[in-house]
């Protein structure tokens, strides 16, 4: 039996990252997400499993990316934007 590679997408429920995820189970790999969304849908079902992103956490995080070939990381570092003063010339 041929085992499935598996790909981990950050995000695998928001704007870029539901396009990878289906690209890769298309392709035939085994999906997984991190995200911040757990109470989102999944548009996948039982397809993509979803682990909370558990930076505070190292051991937390490195078993949900366990036996993963490739990481895709569709997350981008946010900020208040109301608090954000820009000094311009």
């Amino acid at each position: 039996m041929e085992t499935k590679e598996i790909h981990v997408v950050t995000g695998a429920f928001g704007y870029s990252g539901k396009y990878i995820a289906r690209h890769l189970l298309d392709a035939g790999h085994e999906v997984r997400t991190l995200t911040n969304s757990l109470y989102k849908p999944n548009p996948f079902g039982d397809a993509v499993q979803a682990f909370p992103f558990h930076f505070d956490q190292p051991d937390k995080l490195t078993e949900s990316l366990r036996g993963a070939k490739v990481l895709y990381n569709t997350f981008w570092v946010r900020f208040n934007y109301g608090t954000l003063l820009l000094s311009l010339p």
